[in-house]
């Protein structure tokens, strides 16, 4: 089942800001990492936006680096990556959550887009689950307005919106499990609720260029995941040596309220 990104993978993502349907894991491999997200949810509580869980848990630091999620993300911003946040994003079933339509890059605070972000699932994720919604071609236009709204079911952190996007060019991206989308940070994208009755698990991974740099401050983390980096704009993030370390688990409350931070969440 192995892909490694080529030519025509690059040529589609320069064309339209994204890949859907890329092959990452088999169904055994995705029953053992929800098992071990489920765990570790047991013990640590919701992981659901928690970020930089691959310094608390193995399972993500697995995923995040696994061999055929590098080997598209090379194709796509180079030889040197550093993985700048993971995530679970979950969606419980019958609930309102949704995210709005938006532009990742217009409030990471980062200086350049040499950037991708990466969508997992780890069940299934059609139109019925919430599944992300891309407008082709919209990362070619550069950043796009935003408008600060204020809704408890929009699951950005800003509520962050662009308005008067035309709906009947986005494209609904489903996945099976173990399927990823890849997608470019100013690819307008969005996503319904959840109205079936299972729960939507993703898991959502961030890669940069090590040139980038965070804007905003001087506490950015990250972790070189393949090549070098000869730039050391970021700090350096500890990988989980094992699941919930409790100095990794207080470690990673004070990164979490750094990325919220820096994502417009404030106290």
């Amino acid at each position: 089942m192995a892909r490694e990104a080529h030519a025509a993978d690059v040529a589609q993502f320069r064309r339209d800001g994204f890949l859907a349907g890329v092959p990452i894991l088999d169904g055994r491999e995705v029953a053992a990492h929800r098992a071990r997200m489920v765990a570790a949810e047991a013990s640590f509580g919701p992981l659901h936006y928690q970020a930089k869980v691959y310094t608390i848990l193995r399972s993500p630091l697995e995923l995040a680096t696994h061999p055929r999620v590098v080997d598209v993300v090379k194709a796509l911003i180079g030889p040197n990556v550093l993985l700048w946040n993971a995530t679970y994003i979950v969606k419980e079933p019958h609930t309102p959550a949704f995210v709005s339509w938006h532009q990742d890059l217009a409030y990471w605070g980062l200086d350049g887009d040499d950037q991708v972000s990466m969508w997992l699932a780890l069940s299934p994720a059609r139109t019925e689950h919430g599944c992300m919604r891309m407008v082709p071609g919209s990362h070619r236009s550069g950043r796009r307005g935003h408008r600060t709204t204020h809704d408890d079911d929009n699951v950005l952190y800003q509520g962050q919106t662009v308005e008067r996007v035309d709906e009947s060019t986005a494209v609904a991206c489903e996945l099976d499990p173990g399927q990823a989308s890849f997608h470019h940070g100013w690819t307008l994208h969005s996503s319904l609720p959840n109205v079936s009755d299972e729960r939507r698990v993703g898991f959502n991974t961030q890669y940069l260029a090590p040139h980038m740099r965070q804007t905003q401050h001087e506490r950015d983390t990250a972790l070189l995941v393949c090549g070098v980096d000869d730039y050391g704009h970021f700090g350096k993030d500890i990988p989980a040596q094992s699941d919930l370390d409790p100095d990794a688990v207080e470690r990673q409350r004070d990164l979490d309220r750094m990325v919220r931070e820096t994502m417009g969440e404030h106290p």
